[in-house]
């Protein structure tokens, strides 16, 4: 099936690359906007990962789903072999990722790593605020969410697995085989698999001409070039210096993880440039936010008004109003209106107070110096620990996917 770019000269592709956010993208990186590499990219969003999908066919659809669950695990905490007693698919699988590329470098990894964790909870409010609502805009991209019902199960369930995810794979000397954050990784690309598998045989009426496959290749880079480049971006509008090196090993460091998540290793970007190209590229075959995206966007607001981490209701609507002021701060006007985002009274005044604290904070700890650099890293690192365990605390346990 040949896709074009469609939407190229649609005035949401253009106002966002001309004017918002995707100008600054532009700016950042140097990269001058071409369709030269649109046919060598395209095909991607009919590409899936076969692996993952053999894999979920010979277990979870085949198996009693404790047994199934049972095999992925023995092989997920221990190496595998060709001569383990196993389905063929889950050992093609597991000696993939078992595989480590000529081209990872761990070091340049964990400078990428030591960024994440020494951006501290201003990582987690772009990731938020900025990465996952600003994905809402983009309306086909979000269709698996819609139909493997993810309003239903509510954004307090989901907020806690992306929290879980990202806090795991981004800690330093963290992506060892079998360790725990490989096994969360093998528990999210299975997932991928699931749930696409399971919309080609449930949902009739998906479709591929403009939706592509169900979590193709295509949108998975971009998803996670948002944990990479756009969040990078994010960081940037809260005042966080970052350094070519600590930028270099954060692209890395998602390079290897989209390697182990089944995305074709050689169309994962390696620096701003690439990514920003891939972004450009993709958006132009996605459109607007719609009303999917709308709801999806509320969902993700109302979450502040129903986790329990705080007990008061007075506390819930504050924090809620903190985020709607990030969102306006960091996102366009017009993917704010489209997401139905409502405005608070001083939009950009708990911006400015993070951006004022950030700047003290890098003055104080000079971020030339390892040893305060470190400390930085530390303090960061327990910051976002504190936020992943009151999510897991107060997130219900009746959930089911």
């Amino acid at each position: 099936m040949q896709i074009l770019p469609k939407f190229k000269d649609s005035e949401h592709f253009k106002t966002f690359w001309a004017k918002g956010n995707g100008k600054q993208l532009l700016d950042w990186s140097g990269w001058k906007p071409t369709f030269e590499n649109f046919e060598k990219f395209a095909h991607l969003y009919y590409q899936v990962d076969e692996l993952g999908d053999n894999a979920v066919s010979d277990t979870y659809f085949k198996l009693p789903y404790n047994e199934a669950s049972a095999l992925v695990q023995q092989f997920s905490k221990n190496k595998i072999s060709d001569n383990d007693d196993a389905p063929e698919s889950l050992k093609k699988i597991f000696l993939q990722m078992q595989e480590i590329p000529e081209w990872f470098d761990e070091n340049l990894a964990n400078i990428g790593a030591r960024f994440c964790m020494r951006s501290g909870t201003n990582d987690l409010i772009i990731l938020r605020d900025f990465t996952l609502m600003g994905g809402y805009d983009f309306a086909y991209l979000n269709k698996p969410l819609i139909f493997t019902g993810a309003l239903k199960k509510g954004a307090v369930k989901r907020l806690k697995d992306t929290l879980e995810f990202w806090v795991h794979v981004t800690r330093e000397n963290t992506l060892k085989i079998n360790s725990e954050a490989y096994q969360l990784i093998v528990r999210t690309r299975l997932m991928h698999s699931y749930a696409r598998l399971t919309i080609k045989k449930k949902i009739e009426n998906w479709d591929y001409e403009n939706w592509g496959e169900p979590i193709n290749s295509w949108d998975m880079i971009a998803t996670y070039t948002g944990f990479s480049l756009v969040t990078m971006q994010g960081l940037k509008k809260l005042g966080v210096k970052i350094s070519e090196e600590e930028e270099k090993g954060v692209f890395h460091l998602w390079k290897y993880i989209g390697y182990l998540l089944g995305i074709p290793e050689e169309f994962l970007p390696e620096n701003k440039q690439q990514a920003v190209e891939q972004l450009y590229l993709w958006s132009s075959i996605q459109n607007k936010g719609d009303d999917d995206s709308a709801q999806l966007a509320k969902a993700l607001l109302d979450e502040n008004l129903t986790n329990t981490i705080y007990k008061f209701q007075f506390q819930r609507k504050l924090l809620l109003n903190l985020h709607q002021s990030t969102n306006w701060f960091l996102l366009d006007r017009e993917i704010n209106e489209r997401l139905q985002i409502p405005k608070v009274g001083i939009a950009s005044v708990f911006p400015k107070l993070i951006i004022q604290a950030n700047n003290l904070s890098q003055s104080v700890y000079n971020l030339n110096n390892p040893l305060k650099y470190q400390k930085l890293v530390e303090i960061g690192n327990k910051q976002q620990m504190k936020v992943l365990d009151d999510y897991i605390k107060h997130t219900p346990k009746d959930f089911h996917y």
